[in-house]
């Protein structure tokens, strides 16, 4: 089932939202509150969640606040990586969840948290541990990111660049899973932490992972899962038909959906972080996979349709 939906992921960072086109976010901000009300007009009951911010900051937060974007909505968002990119430590995790129950009445959930294995698999077994005494039973919702490696020869979207030291190829060691699919360390421990830890795991267009993901979540024992329908995917052809297998794959899972990523032709500049040339397009793509996935008058999955258009480049998160 679909137990909620987010509008974008990290917004206030320039890998996944273009800074320089909408410097005050006032694009992002009318973009959110036109899908937002798109959605509820398809289904009323269904969970609202701002994108996930990522860095985690309260200026940002509070100015979307001001901007009557959380209005509409039931819960925001935050994702944090102390071990590997933020400026921050671990330990801190209670003071930034704090921080932004401090502008908003709305739930705090976290929805990425993870640990590379870039510099040994042991980290990521005291990250997962240590996460958890941290978060379980500080917020309603964590997603650990992620089950999966990021496949080497698939680009991670970062500003990070391979001059930056590790923090590039940090992307590309995400997973409680390596990329041919055999368990890590922190793996093992996993299970410990379930049902109360969900999964965050982006699945690409045909992604051939997608069956054996399904083995692996039932085996953690994962009952929450958080992904994503591509708005950029939903112009290439037959896009309907590998939404409707992979949300059909999914189905025994309480799944948060992340709408996200401009399509090309659609963006002010050519690319998947551009806003919108127009807002509500994006607000009719989110109504429309609602309507397919979600109805508030049936939940089941509509037979496949074929949408021509396009085909945008392949896109690879983080």
């Amino acid at each position: 089932m679909i137990e909620a939906v987010k509008f974008w992921n990290e917004p206030n960072n320039k890998s996944h939202w273009d800074l320089e086109l909408d410097p005050d976010w006032s694009a992002y901000a009318r973009m959110v509150t036109l899908a937002s009300a798109a959605v509820r007009a398809e289904n009323g009951a269904l969970t609202q969640v701002l994108g996930g911010i990522s860095p985690i900051d309260a200026v940002f937060m509070a100015s979307l606040r001001d901007r009557g974007v959380l209005d509409g909505l039931d819960a925001v968002a935050v994702h944090g990586f102390p071990l590997d990119w933020n400026h921050w430590p671990i330990d801190e995790w209670p003071r930034r969840i704090a921080e932004i129950e401090a502008v908003t009445h709305l739930p705090v959930w976290v929805t990425e948290v993870g640990v590379s294995t870039f510099g040994a698999e042991e980290v990521q077994e005291f990250g997962l541990r240590r996460t958890a005494q941290l978060l379980m039973g500080r917020v309603p919702r964590i997603f650990w990111y992620s089950l999966y490696d990021l496949p080497a020869a698939w680009p991670a979207t970062t500003r990070h660049r391979e001059a930056e030291g590790s923090s590039y190829y940090r992307h590309f060691h995400m997973g409680l899973l390596r990329e041919d699919g055999t368990p890590k360390l922190a793996c093992d421990q996993f299970a410990a932490f379930t049902p109360e830890f969900g999964i965050c795991q982006w699945f690409h267009f045909e992604d051939h992972r997608l069956d054996d993901a399904v083995r692996w979540l039932n085996q953690l024992g994962v009952r929450r899962l958080r992904t994503g329908l591509s708005w950029a995917d939903s112009f290439r052809p037959d896009a309907d038909r590998w939404f409707d297998r992979q949300m059909r794959a999914l189905e025994g899972f309480d799944v948060t959906l992340t709408f996200c990523f401009t399509p090309e032709h659609r963006g002010i500049a050519p690319h998947h972080t551009s806003p919108p040339q127009q807002p509500e397009e994006f607000a009719e793509f989110c109504a429309r996979m609602v309507r397919r996935y979600a109805s508030s008058r049936a939940c089941t999955v509509a037979p496949p349709v074929e949408v021509a258009g396009t085909t945008p480049e392949r896109l690879a998160l983080r």
